[in-house]
């Protein structure tokens, strides 16, 4: 699971959140001077900013765990191409028509088309696609098809058929498509099912299929794209030698270069298994994998590799392809240690039923870590933190891996501003708040929400596979659980008693104003005036604020304020809330825990999807004198490997990349093993 949605926005506004992703501040006056004068900015374009991040202690690190992090990392951009593909069948075509006209054309380039066209491959750069990356809809060109026609030509490139016509029309609009009462599979464009294949399809398909240890069931289409064939329905598994062969081949050779450099016996077997994987397309190799790979603790390095997270199905079968590498971060580290140490207490604290907490909370580690490089779905609009596996049986039998991604909420704390944070607090004493405590409630929150919130509860005894009992509201209901835990031991002394604060009352109230703010009022800046709320993170985030809004008018918990014209929340009892937030934990854990899909459904459709349009209008009016963008990407380091006459390598050095652009095309130069897929 990733903590990711928030983070764009919100640590734009010196917030950030959790699994969906959010926030802090850091006073410049605290930064080294290194760090002071590094040029964390890169780009701005639409509605996106593109930063840099550093990589601390780099040079701390012995050549073998140099090695091993340049040989991870290249890994992982080798599938690369992977995401675009997944994301939609024809991304690839039109990337590279698209990056063929920005090196060669030789035209005026000083034109308002020019610039538009510009932007428009920025855009698609950003989200591995057409479609935008948080969103889901098609981009929209600025530029007219006839101009785009004119610089093919110009270029001698050919786009022609759908591939071009897709560009500007209203086909494949949603690249994921959540609406209630759809059928999601036939009306999304991501490239997980082949044509004609429906909700039904997969329901049935996949029914069919049964893991030979029922206690232990496997990610069925975790690794494959499901496709019709003569009106048979057929996987096509991803795995050397099958589909993306060929890029995988390419992860392999570098995986094996990455074991034999690994920091211990552990950490090799799992690489091993890993590849094993990649070669078979197995998902009992996948499993076992997971179980080495989250026994495997001891070390510097760590990676995420493969297909993992399925936010982009809209029926939760399907894994994209992400990556990333990851560096200890030894200080934050043994700080937040506690929180897994603590486990068990939080899971016996928690106001779930009985029956549905864990006895035996087991194995859940967690880290601050520095990230060395990220593909895939991963990059460039990142996570801030990842808890994985994603397998409910394997969670409750071995534990799970929690990060957070250090240098990368450093980063964008640093390149960030507050002034739209002032526009939307309620008062002096909101704003004193959160400068002086989001930053700590941003870091509990991530770390409560991951090592707390996605390893607590447990499924009743015979209920199946969250995916398949909560289908397309699996990934809202998991996102909201874990936020509904961290929130409700944010506002609990038992973290300053762990010493992870100094004033839990204050930190608490932090966390409640920025997440009812950002729940109910300042995540709209990324939808358009009339859209319902689509995005899991987003709409838990809806769902929760809203519910826990209607649940306490009664008790005035939180009040709205109209003052000249402009809408505010005020919580007027943090201890009431934080009840309510405990009663909506234990009501969507029994969802989760009975498989209860219709209380899933009328809980998102009621709370989490539909917007006060007024509001949102008078949000996006009031967002429009800020120029900061909505979301943040980043570039990565560039690892440069210096070899000697035999050709081992002696060193390896960062290199930051000057600009988007460049490191855009450097890797579509280096690391396009993808030939036309069909």
């Amino acid at each position: 699971m990733k903590i990711k949605s928030i983070l764009n926005f919100v640590l734009m506004c010196g917030l950030i959140f959790s699994c969906g992703n959010e926030r802090p501040k850091e006073n410049t006056e605290d930064l080294t001077a290194k760090e002071a004068t590094f040029n964390y900015n890169v780009d701005q374009f639409a509605d996106i900013k593109v930063l840099r991040y550093q990589i601390p202690d780099w040079e701390n690190l012995t050549l073998k765990e140099q090695k091993l992090v340049y040989y991870l990392t290249q890994a992982g951009m080798s599938g690369r191409d992977i995401i675009w593909d997944q994301n939609y069948r024809h991304n690839l075509k039109i990337r590279k028509a698209l990056e063929n006209i920005y090196t060669n054309y030789k035209g005026d380039k000083t034109t308002n088309d020019w610039t538009a066209f510009e932007v428009y491959l920025k855009r698609v750069w950003f989200s591995n696609g057409i479609h935008h990356h948080y969103s889901n809809d098609k981009i929209k060109p600025e530029f007219s098809s006839d101009y785009l026609k004119q610089i093919l030509a110009e270029t001698n490139t050919v786009l022609e058929g759908e591939a071009f016509d897709v560009v500007f029309n209203d086909v494949d609009s949603k690249k994921v498509n959540q609406a209630k009462g759809a059928d999601n599979v036939a009306l999304s464009a991501v490239n997980f099912y082949g044509e004609g294949v429906t909700n039904k399809d997969v329901e049935t398909f996949y029914t069919s299929k049964k893991s030979l240890d029922p206690s232990k069931p496997l990610s069925f289409g975790l690794n494959s794209q499901l496709v019709k064939e003569n009106g048979v329905l057929k996987e096509r598994v991803y795995k050397s030698g099958g589909l993306y062969g060929s890029a995988i081949d390419e992860i392999i050779k570098w995986l094996e270069l990455a074991k034999g450099v690994a920091e211990n016996e552990a950490q090799a077997n799992a690489l091993g298994l890993l590849i094993s994987y990649y070669n078979s397309g197995d998902l009992q190799t996948w499993d076992d994998y997971n179980v080495l790979w989250t026994a495997a603790t001891e070390g510097n390095i760590d990676y995420i590799n493969s297909f993992i997270e399925v936010y982009n199905d809209p029926l939760g079968y399907r894994g994209s392809y992400e990556t990333i590498v990851q560096i200890k971060d030894f200080d934050m580290s043994k700080k937040m240690e506690v929180l897994s140490k603590n486990a068990q207490w939080f899971e016996d604290n928690s106001p779930l039923m009985e029956a549905h907490k864990k006895k035996n909370v087991v194995g859940v580690s967690y880290k601050t870590v520095n990230v060395a490089g990220e593909a895939g779905d991963a990059s460039p609009s990142t996570p801030i933190g990842v808890n994985l596996p994603n397998a409910n049986w394997i969670r409750a039998a071995v534990g799970s891996k929690s990060v957070s991604l250090g240098n990368i909420v450093d980063a964008s704390n640093i390149a960030g501003n507050s002034d739209r944070l002032k526009e939307f607090v309620n008062d002096e004493e909101e704003l004193e708040l959160d400068e002086t405590y989001s930053k700590m409630a941003d870091k509990l929150h991530t770390a409560l929400h991951e090592v707390v919130g996605h390893a607590s509860g447990q499924l009743n005894p015979g209920v199946g596979e969250t995916k398949e009992t909560l289908k397309n509201y699996a990934s809202t209901l998991e996102e909201g659980r874990a936020d509904l835990v961290a929130l409700y031991y944010l506002y609990d002394s038992k973290i300053q008693e762990l010493g992870l604060t100094d004033n839990w009352e204050k930190t608490g109230k932090a966390a409640y104003n920025d997440y009812i703010r950002n729940g109910l009022l300042t995540q709209l800046i990324r939808l358009n005036l009339g859209d319902d709320v689509e995005e899991a993170h987003m709409r838990n985030r809806q769902w929760i604020s809203a519910w826990v809004f209607e649940k306490g008018k009664s008790n005035n918990v939180i009040e709205k304020i109209t003052r000249s014209g402009k809408t505010y929340y005020n919580i007027n009892d943090y201890a009431k809330l934080r009840e309510l937030f405990g009663e909506l934990l234990r009501e969507t854990q029994r969802i989760k825990s009975e498989g209860d899909f219709k209380a899933a459904e009328t809980l998102v459709e009621n709370y989490g999807v539909k917007v006060n349009q007024k509001i949102h209008a008078e949000v996006l009016e009031r967002n429009k004198q800020f120029k900061s963008a909505a979301y943040t990407g980043y570039v990565n380091p560039v690892l440069v490997a210096k070899t000697n006459e035999a050709n081992e390598i002696i060193e390896v050095n960062v290199v930051q990349p000057k600009t988007f652009v460049e490191q855009m095309l450097d890797y579509s130069k280096k690391y396009n093993f993808l030939p036309e897929v069909n």
